[in-house]
């Protein structure tokens, strides 16, 4: 991976240049399928995918089928709903899958993100006396970090001895993947578990998870990675990378709604290995004998079989809908967009401090686009915070992480390259 920049050509910092991109963009009736906040009665610049993405307009009707259905025929909705509850999550998964590079006997969606990683990780770390360490990045989620440590407490390790975090070299930012697979090798037989955010989400930097895997099978380890900043942001091939497990939300890229529910990927290999221990409940029992009420526990094939409760009707109803666009428009198509997007974005604000005669703004992200979702991270070295409010008072809606990171999402499936251009244009002004 190299961060070498490379002079562009093919944008000018000009609203022709941005209308143009739009004009030539085969997603842009995206837009149009999802509701944009407004601020003060006016149409706000919403950049904030990463946190939490747009409502889809369709997912009121999704919801109010299900409402529909509950009001109409009460508990009879888990076999004749017109999307019966009781099989509720086949019909996401298949296109779950697509999205995160899986078959859809591998993707079960259910829960909530964090609830998910632990109940993997009750699968899939199981350290012993001498193999007991867990790597993640640094700067790894806040959550992330609280549920690996716990995991480590629980079986009995102290977290500062159990959790490794690798760490950027001296005067970077972002992580080298020679540096994390040197890492993993070091730690070698110790090493119990690699947990890994895919996208981090402060830097935004998208990791070489294949190369990760393997270095860490090597090692002997189990590979997992916390997705919720790659899902549907991102190309993923979890099944031909031979991930062992992931886990993701979908209220970010995945537009399902504020606590939406989460995704989970198990590998084939593992999905239906009886031996290994996980957490069990009924809504994870072979759907021939749920509801026969059998006294001992006969997991489902394949990821289901880590479900415990019933399936999160109205919040699966909201990302079915989400799924659907996703569907419709295709990752491959939204990726090329997005590389588009960040890199217009990146080259408006290098020509800011081309025309200031100064770093006035520093990307943090990686300007290798393989190495990047659709997240720029923007240092700003002078006033920060007050850039920051300037940016809200004035319609954008962005995130402001301390101490003086920016971090903007221009979405592909509903972002313009106008409001790319207008939020460097506001930008440009502030502190000028």
């Amino acid at each position: 991976m190299t961060n070498k920049k490379k002079k562009n050509t093919k944008f000018l910092p000009t609203i022709s240049c941005a209308r143009s991109l739009d004009k030539a963009d085969p997603l842009a009736h995206f837009r149009s399928k999802y509701h944009i906040p407004k601020i003060n009665g006016k149409t706000c610049i919403y950049l904030c995918g990463n946190s939490l993405g747009l409502q889809p307009k369709s997912t009121k009707k999704h919801i109010r089928q299900e409402l529909l259905d509950w009001k109409e025929l009460g508990v009879e909705g888990h076999f004749h709903g017109k999307f019966p509850w009781f099989s509720y999550h086949h019909f996401v998964n298949k296109e779950a899958a697509k999205i995160v590079g899986a078959k859809p006997s591998e993707v079960v969606i259910m829960n909530s993100l964090t609830v998910n990683l632990h109940l993997m990780m009750v699968s899939f770390y199981r350290p012993t006396s001498k193999s007991y360490k867990i790597l993640i990045e640094e700067h790894a989620f806040p959550s992330d970090k609280y549920a690996v440590a716990s995991q480590a407490e629980h079986h009995g390790f102290k977290a500062k001895d159990a959790i490794v975090e690798i760490k950027a070299r001296k005067g970077e930012v972002t992580l080298r993947t020679e540096d994390i697979i040197d890492k993993i090798k070091e730690l070698g037989s110790e090493l119990a578990l690699v947990m890994i955010g895919g996208v981090n989400y402060y830097t935004g930097q998208f990791f070489d998870l294949e190369a990760i895997t393997k270095a860490g099978h090597r090692a002997g380890a189990k590979v997992g990675f916390d997705l919720a900043h790659a899902a549907g942001n991102v190309p993923l091939k979890l099944h031909k990378w031979g991930v062992d497990f992931a886990v993701w939300c979908s209220y970010k890229y995945l537009n399902s709604g504020p606590g939406g529910t989460s995704g989970v990927f198990v590998n084939e290999k593992h999905g239906n290995n009886t031996k290994l221990h996980r957490f069990a409940g009924w809504w994870g029992n072979d759907e021939k004998s749920r509801f026969q009420m059998p006294d001992k526990f006969l997991a489902q094939k394949g990821a289901a079989g880590w479900q415990i409760s019933n399936a999160q009707i109205l919040p699966m109803a909201a990302h079915k809908a989400a799924l659907e666009l996703f569907a419709e428009a295709g990752m491959a198509n939204l990726r090329k967009k997005s590389l588009l997007l960040t890199a217009f974005l990146e080259f408006l604000i290098e020509d800011i401090n081309r025309e200031a005669g100064e770093e006035r703004y520093k990307i943090l992200t990686p300007s290798e686009p393989a190495s990047r979702g659709c997240q720029i991270s923007i240092v700003a070295h002078r006033s920060g915070k007050e850039t920051f409010n300037s940016l809200t008072e004035r319609g954008i809606i962005a995130d402001w992480r301390e101490p003086d990171v920016i971090r903007v999402a221009p979405v592909p499936m509903y972002n313009s390259f106008m409001d790319v251009f207008a939020f460097a244009a506001i930008l440009r002004q502030t502190n000028s």
